[in-house]
């Protein structure tokens, strides 16, 4: 074998998977390959230049010892980091491979068109360093990767651009803070061929939620054109997520996420040539509307990403495409996910807002932390000496030559990309919190301001006027006791149930569909269903912005109201999770968009039209429908069926009788596909008749705040009677231990929601004595709670055992 031909490895070949002669990126090619190939994952075929034909090609132009003088150099600061590496990329980009290698690469080519059956094959040329994608030392997209690339001219000259943007700035900057020696880190060329994704589309995927380390969901980003926009965070593509627990279940639907980005541009082919290989152009209003992938592509992936991770027993970084032509769909590139999953499991950190202050900017929350500081707006990393360290990063998106500022950075907002883009898996492995996809931040911005980046408020991320202060905690859970009383969640928030998934809870006690419908959704359900009846132009337009790709508006609230119920519901999967249907005010009704025209005024929302009242009435019956079919596709499509519904505010047994009734009329019928029914015990009624509801509902979950105030007969939000509204009253703590003993004989379930027992452990310790099945509170008062609760069931078995 020629020693050209030495330096040529085909990734179907087992010698693909050396890493110190491929690359990370280029052994993972081979891998996958393969090994993917048997499992019926497609990945395109391609050969790769090992580092030691780097090495040979550097050796045949003299170029070892150059490079260490100009490296030298720089290390002495006799020149700059500009000029040494501008010096190197000269050398490599004017150098010519030895003649047997370069006969080897060309014949490679030939026999890669052949197998493809075209001549002179369009490919992808990506840089492997040796160092790179390895679990210690994988910062996204260190060196260069060149599309469309035809003929063996040009393939030739990717090959030497290949090995110069080893010594890119970026590059160079990279190695040196994380202790390589230049000299000993190597670089594999990749040449695949190139799917025809440019006249369909791309994307990424994660096989762990890259925000919060929930390992239980698939994250998929995808654009029309080829895969770079989105990596380089161009466009703001649409986003799915998926549940792999239920993946294997070939009836059920997994789709737990699903939003539709704006994708205003997409990477099509340029002209042939070296020169202009791609080009950007806008994308048509079709795509701009229309979601990139149909679910059962979206599925088809999920389920290559768990056969990947499977593979490499590992949380993954994946490349796909889908060609155009053929409408395949193909893997690109995988490797390790490096951020999330060696996050240890047992410790978070909170970061709280401890003040309010004027929203400037919303975005995508990246990470979960808070930071404060001056904004420095850039137009280009070329401007990297007018900033400051610890300042906030504000610019339209970034790609890796703004590595060297990012680090330098206290958090980063920009105006375009999603949650894979090159700032949000950047921000992530730097621990910065990071906004993206804000569409206007550098027009609303501007440098020397002093702002608060919060991402601690959800999956938005919110840009604060001025420095609001914070507080920090490390909370652990390595030492806390199991209870024979539950301890579960308040939750409201799709994100920050995912956030919160390391929490050793025992399901979620009350998840609210409010948060839901007025911060996701934002429109009144009877504004959709009778959309051609609305009267406000102003609601009408911001309806048809909303639900843009809709064409049945309904289906919007539907959709989005079960992608949250189901975020909600897998973070804690198969536990319980008890969703309590909507129970706004008439006032707050009236608040959503659409929503003043459906609404009566009422004197006294706190007693008027609410909860149960609204769901068999005329009035609200047809918006109640689709919150009935929100979780029909939660529990029978998507199937997660430990989600429990809870009827709130249920005044009469009559009530529950029609309620119940009306629920089943829209597919709901209680004990059917194992489906449980609470009610909320929040008004006298309810524990003086608690036998008879008992034996229309499955459980209760006492809501302490309405029974004290229709107990006491005091308003709860009243700040003069505020000394008055005590859940520890002796009327109240009557009520809650008579409902536990009522429920108790028919064996049914009592829970409490509410935050008495985190504000007073006394309370908590009541509850314990008295019996109750669960406590639920919100996630920074689990701890506290848990052990309240712990305690407290110690002291009732001494007591126990001393008598």
């Amino acid at each position: 074998m020629s020693a050209g031909l030495h330096h040529i490895v085909w990734f179907s070949d087992p010698e693909s998977s050396d890493v110190t002669q491929m690359g990370g990126k280029n052994a993972s090619l081979g891998e996958m390959t393969r090994n993917m190939r048997q499992a019926g994952i497609p990945v395109p075929e391609g050969f790769a230049i090992t580092a030691a034909g780097y090495w040979a090609f550097l050796d045949a132009n003299g170029l070892r010892p150059k490079i260490a003088a100009l490296l030298q150099d720089l290390k002495k600061e006799k020149i700059t980091l500009g000029r040494a590496g501008r010096s190197i990329r000269a050398l490599i980009a004017t150098a010519k491979f030895p003649a047997e290698m370069e006969d080897a690469i060309k014949k490679a080519y030939q026999e890669l068109s052949a197998k493809a059956r075209r001549q002179n094959l369009d490919v992808a040329v990506r840089s492997s360093a040796t160092a790179e994608d390895l679990p210690d030392a994988s910062f996204a997209g260190q060196h260069e990767t060149y599309l469309n690339v035809r003929g063996e001219r040009d393939l030739l000259d990717a090959c030497r651009r290949c090995f110069a943007s080893l010594f890119k700035d970026r590059a160079i900057v990279y190695r040196e803070t994380h202790h390589f020696e230049h000299m000993k880190v190597g670089l594999s060329v990749g040449v695949q061929r190139m799917v025809r994704s440019d006249l369909g589309s791309a994307g990424v995927m994660f096989s762990i939620d890259t925000d919060s380390g929930f390992p239980r969901t698939i994250l998929i980003d995808a654009a029309w054109g080829l895969g770079e926009a989105v990596v380089q965070g161009q466009v703001d593509p649409d986003e799915y997520m998926i549940f792999k627990p239920l993946l294997a279940e070939p009836e059920l639907h997994p789709i737990i996420e699903k939003n539709l980005g704006t994708k205003e541009e997409k990477i099509v082919y340029g002209g042939r040539g070296g020169s202009n290989p791609t080009r950007t152009v806008r994308t048509s209003s079709r795509e701009r509307l229309s979601f990139v992938l149909k679910d059962e592509q979206i599925l088809k992936l999920a389920r290559w990403a768990v056969a990947i991770e499977e593979h490499y027993h590992r949380a993954m970084d994946i490349e796909w495409a889908k060609d155009g032509k053929t409408g395949e769909l193909f893997i690109v590139q995988a490797r390790p996910e490096t951020v999330q999953s060696r996050r240890e499991g047992a410790a978070t950190k909170t970061y709280t807002l401890k003040g309010k202050g004027r929203r400037l900017v919303t975005g995508l929350s990246i990470g979960e932390a808070i930071a404060s500081g001056k904004v420095c707006k850039l137009k280009s990393p070329a401007e990297i000496a007018r900033f400051e360290k610890g300042a906030i990063l504000v610019t339209a998106t970034t790609d890796p030559d703004w590595m060297p500022i990012m680090k330098r950075a206290a958090a980063i907002v920009t105006d375009h990309g999603g949650r894979t883009s090159h700032a949000a898996i950047v921000s992530r492995e730097l621990g910065l919190s990071a906004i993206v996809g804000t569409g206007n931040a550098t027009s609303i911005l501007h440098t020397g301001q002093t702002v608060t980046v919060s991402c601690a408020e959800g999956e938005a991320g919110y840009v604060y006027d001025g420095a609001i202060p914070f507080e920090v905690r490390d909370l652990a859970f390595d030492d806390i006791a199991q209870t024979h009383t539950k301890v579960m969640l308040n939750m409201a928030n799709p994100a920050a149930a995912l956030r919160w998934w390391r929490l050793p809870a025992d399901g979620i006690g009350l998840a609210r569909m409010e948060f839901i419908i007025g911060n996701i959704i934002k429109i009144h359900p009877m504004a959709l269903v009778s959309f051609a009846k609305l009267k406000d132009p102003k609601a009408r337009r911001q309806i048809a912005q909303l639900t843009r790709g809709y064409r049945d508006k309904s289906n919007y609230f539907v959709d989005k109201l079960a992608f949250g119920i189901a975020q909600i519901a897998a973070s804690r999967y198969p536990d319980p999770v008890i969703v309590r249907l909507s129970d706004f005010k008439t006032n707050e009704y009236a608040r959503l968009i659409g929503g003043a025209q459906f609404e009566p005024t009422e004197e006294n929302p706190m007693l008027g039209w609410r909860g149960a009242s609204r769901y068999y009435s005329d009035g609200y019956r047809k918006g109640f429908a689709l919150e009935c079919r929100a979780i029909r596709k939660v529990r029978d499509e998507i199937g997660l069926r430990n989600v429990i519904v809870m009827i709130p505010f249920c005044r009469t047994l009559d009530e529950a009788d029609k309620t119940l009734q009306t629920m089943a009329d829209y597919g709901l019928r209680r004990g059917h596909n194992e489906l449980e029914v609470y009610v909320m015990c929040e008004i006298p009624s309810n524990v003086i008749l608690a036998e008879k509801f008992a034996e229309r509902f499955d459980g209760f979950s006492i809501g302490s705040n309405d029974l004290t105030q229709l107990t006491l007969g005091v308003d709860r939000d009243s700040e003069r009677l505020a000394p008055l509204f005590d859940e520890q009253n002796e009327a109240v703590t009557t009520l809650i231990s008579n409902v536990i003993r009522s429920a108790h004989k028919l064996r049914r379930k009592v829970g409490l929601c509410g935050e008495a027992p985190s504000n007073h452990p006394e309370f908590a310790r009541f509850l314990v004595r008295a019996g109750i099945d669960s406590i639920s509170v919100s996630p920074g008062s689990f701890d506290r709670v848990k052990r309240t609760v712990a305690s407290a069931e110690s002291e009732e078995l001494a007591t126990a055992a001393a008598k």
